[in-house]
């Protein structure tokens, strides 16, 4: 769930919406309600809607990058010369 502070950031600007679902889909979002601490079905929906729009992101950030051209060799040179970064910084 996210903090408080981003809560309050998301609901400063609230709009409604309605959605109808079946009573098995219904009856399924108010067990994860109150078995996973949100505390109201509203809270549940933002965040799916949320882990969608990061999991949308992401899979954006894949595409992208397996359009690009291909990088240097992530060898054990390689990863030995950033720990001499980190280790130097």
């Amino acid at each position: 769930m996210l903090p408080i502070f981003a809560i309050l950031e998301y609901s400063a600007s609230m709009s409604t919406m309605n959605i109808s679902l079946p009573e098995a889909l219904k009856s399924f979002v108010d067990q994860q309600v109150a078995g996973r601490g949100f505390g109201t079905s509203s809270e549940y929906v933002r965040e799916l809607i949320r882990k969608d729009q990061d999991r949308q992101r992401l899979r954006g950030m894949l595409l992208e990058g397996g359009r690009s051209a291909a990088g240097s060799t992530a060898d054990a040179a390689y990863f030995e010369r950033l720990r001499s970064r980190v280790r130097g910084a």
